[in-house]
């Protein structure tokens, strides 16, 4: 990494670290995850998935839309490495999915139409108890450098405490009412994405871009932020932002 990437990445370490003494946005919190994963490490994208009370995985972040619905494709069928990891507590990796088609015969396939050649799926896990899977997807095929992959764990180990911290605050009953509400606020978000997109003329998202970065100028939890704009309570105008590669000097 550079010296721009080291700063960042020592940012988001504080960034993750914030759920251990403020109340946080568990959805926020997961999708900063996400796409700070994208940007340090060499992969193309990034989803999260994350277990109930029940232990039943539940997408709750994904770096872009595609990298979405492909990560619902492997829930609904139940088959994929992010799933392999939450049964193992291990990391797995698949550096060539067009060769994995016997390893996970619908997934692969997918993953390989959608564009991604490679995946690694690393566990969020503390000790005995797993919460849930990091899926890191690369374009091309081959494997992650052995400190990509140490930094993503490193990055995963730390959101896998934030999320048990604030657990271990509530009792059982609140735990699930939590993870119900992360999902509710799943499905505004993706609302408020979808009426940004159409209203402004972009990219789904580039308006995930625009309403993150409405809701971080603001102050305002980005669920807050969904809601108003579904309830046409709120109308953001300005267009997203451009992107600067890691690295770059804007």
């Amino acid at each position: 990494m550079n010296i721009s990437q080291n700063q960042l990445a020592r940012q988001t370490f504080v960034d993750l670290a914030d759920t251990l003494v403020t109340d946080y946005d568990v959805i926020d919190f997961l999708d900063l995850l996400a796409h700070r994963i994208v940007e340090l490490l060499a992969v193309t994208a990034c989803g999260v998935l994350v277990a109930d009370h029940h232990g039943t995985l539940n997408l709750l972040a994904a770096s872009s839309e595609q990298t979405r619905l492909l990560e619902l494709f492997q829930l609904q069928n139940a088959q994929g490495p992010c799933l392999d990891s939450c049964r193992s507590g291990d990391s797995v990796h698949c550096e060539d999915l067009s060769q994995a088609e016997g390893r996970w015969p619908l997934f692969a396939s997918a993953a390989v139409a959608t564009g991604y050649r490679a995946v690694h799926a690393l566990p969020m896990r503390l000790r005995e108890e797993i919460v849930g899977a990091v899926n890191l997807f690369s374009a091309e095929p081959g494997p992650l450098s052995s400190e990509d992959i140490e930094l993503g764990q490193a990055l995963a180990d730390v959101a896998t405490i934030g999320i048990l911290h604030e657990r271990v605050v509530r009792r059982g009953e609140e735990i699930t009412d939590q993870l119900h509400g992360a999902l509710n606020s799943r499905i505004l978000i993706e609302q408020a994405k979808g009426a940004l997109a159409q209203q402004l003329g972009i990219s789904v998202d580039q308006a995930f871009t625009v309403l993150r970065g409405h809701a971080r100028r603001t102050n305002s939890k980005l669920t807050e932020v969904a809601h108003a704009v579904v309830e046409n309570e709120l109308q953001i105008t300005e267009p997203a932002p451009a992107r600067t590669p890691p690295g770059a000097t804007a």
